[in-house]
C-alpha cells in the first residue's frame, strides 16, 4: 500500500504513545521478577496500547503509521505466539532449558523491536519488514 499520504492529526503523538506502553510494561520485567515478555504481553500498558492499536488502525490507513501498527501488532501477538510454545515445552523435563532459552530470547527480540520502531518512528520512517 501506498503511504504517501500525511498522518491524521494526533496519530503520531498516538503512535509514540502506544510504543511508550509497551515500553514500560517490557522494562517492568527488567526491574522485577518477571520477564521481559511476560511483562510485554500480561502488563496493562501493553494491552491498552494493542486495543488503541486497533481502535485507530482507520485512522492511519495509507500513511507510514500503518506499518508502525502492524509492526507493534506483530511484536505483541508473535511473543504471545512463543511464550505459548514456550509453555507447552516446559511440561517435559527435556524442554524446561529450551523453553527458558526461548522465553529469554524472546524477551530480546520484543525489545530489540521496539527499539527499532520507535526510533524509525522518530525519524518519520516507515517500518520496513
Amino acid at each position: 500500500p501506498s503511504t504517501s499520504l500525511m498522518p491524521k492529526e494526533g496519530m503520531v503523538k498516538l503512535t509514540h504513545a502506544m510504543y511508550g506502553l509497551h515500553a514500560f510494561s517490557a522494562l517492568t520485567g527488567l526491574v522485577s521478577a518477571a520477564f521481559i515478555v511476560a511483562a510485554f504481553l500480561s502488563g496493562w500498558p501493553s494491552i491498552i496500547a494493542v486495543v488503541l492499536n486497533y481502535m485507530n488502525q482507520g485512522q492511519v490507513r495509507e500513511t507510514y503509521l500503518e506499518s508502525h501498527f502492524r509492526w507493534q501488532l506483530r511484536t505483541f501477538w508473535f511473543a504471545l505466539v512463543w511464550v505459548v510454545v514456550a509453555t507447552l515445552l516446559a511440561f517435559t523435563v527435556i524442554g524446561i532449558p529450551v523453553a527458558i532459552v526461548l522465553v529469554l530470547g524472546v524477551g530480546i527480540w520484543v525489545l530489540y523491536r521496539l527499539v527499532r520502531g520507535w526510533s524509525a518512528l522518530s525519524a518519520e520512517r516507515p517500518m520496513v519488514f
